[in-house]
């Protein structure tokens, strides 16, 4: 098997402490991906880009960037917009370490590997010690740092044997609940509540990751392999929305006896 190329290497730094690490991406690329082709010729498509005034091509060298104030554009040139970038580091700056618990999942963004850099014992053991740290206090290091041009909030815990570096969205990036349009918080009547918990408690069960596969990339290779054998492919029927259900009691009563049902 191929070695996974790093993307970034560096050191985690809290204190006094430098933990030597490479940063590899987690994630895989598995969906399925179509080229834009012509219709007519079956020939793939190319991308120009257009003066809307002239309504005329633009080579690349002319492409400028603007930023549109409202009141026109603000032109800056790459020089400019290169002082805008964060200084370049190669340090994972952690500021504070916190219960893992705490971190609300809606702020994760992309996920990483962090696996152990540099020649000898003495840096493979800092890892080992920092994981073990992280692991055994459910603890998560936040920090900061720069890849390519761009700098992130990340979490840094223990995957296992292996660090993770989680990038995460600032405060700004996430939106406010207050501007969303929500009905008034009325707490539903004890009988419902616990029909409702009942009804949880009897779906609960481990998380299994392996347990859930994406039935879309499945459906779109059959249809792939469909269409390339001849096969004519029908549109399926837009499905309708469910509707509220008349007596919520009635509903949870009948899935509860349907799930006990269905586990004897």
């Amino acid at each position: 098997m191929a070695r996974q190329r790093s993307m970034w290497t560096g050191s985690i730094s809290f204190g006094l402490v430098n933990v030597p690490v490479s940063l590899i991406t987690a994630t895989r690329d598995k969906g399925l991906h179509f080229h834009q082709i012509h219709d007519k010729t079956h020939e793939r498509l190319s991308v120009s880009y257009v003066c809307t005034k002239e309504d005329t091509p633009v080579d690349y060298s002319e492409i400028a960037h603007g930023f549109d104030t409202g009141k026109g554009y603000v032109m800056l040139t790459d020089d400019e917009l290169a002082a805008a970038q964060p200084e370049k580091t190669r340090t994972i700056d952690i500021s504070r370490f916190v219960d893992l618990a705490e971190i609300d999942p809606i702020l994760f963004d992309h996920p990483y590997y962090l696996v152990p850099a540099g020649e000898g014992e003495g840096p493979r053991r800092a890892y080992r010690l920092l994981a073990d740290v992280l692991a055994d206090n459910d603890k998560a290091a936040i920090g900061q740092f720069v890849l390519r041009t761009k700098e992130y909030l990340v979490a840094v815990r223990a995957k296992g044997r292996l660090l993770a570096l989680t990038t995460m969205l600032f405060q700004q990036e996430v939106r406010p609940t207050d501007d969303l349009d929500l009905p008034k918080r009325k707490r539903p009547a004890k009988a419902k509540v616990d029909q409702a918990a009942a009804l949880v408690e009897a779906l609960a069960a481990d998380f299994d990751h392996g347990a859930y596969k994406d039935r879309y990339r499945a459906q779109l290779r059959k249809i792939v392999k469909a269409k390339e054998a001849g096969e004519t492919i029908k549109a399926p029927r837009a499905a309708k929305a469910p509707e509220a259900p008349p007596d919520l009691m009635e509903i949870l009563k009948a899935s509860l006896d349907e799930v006990k049902a269905g586990s004897r």
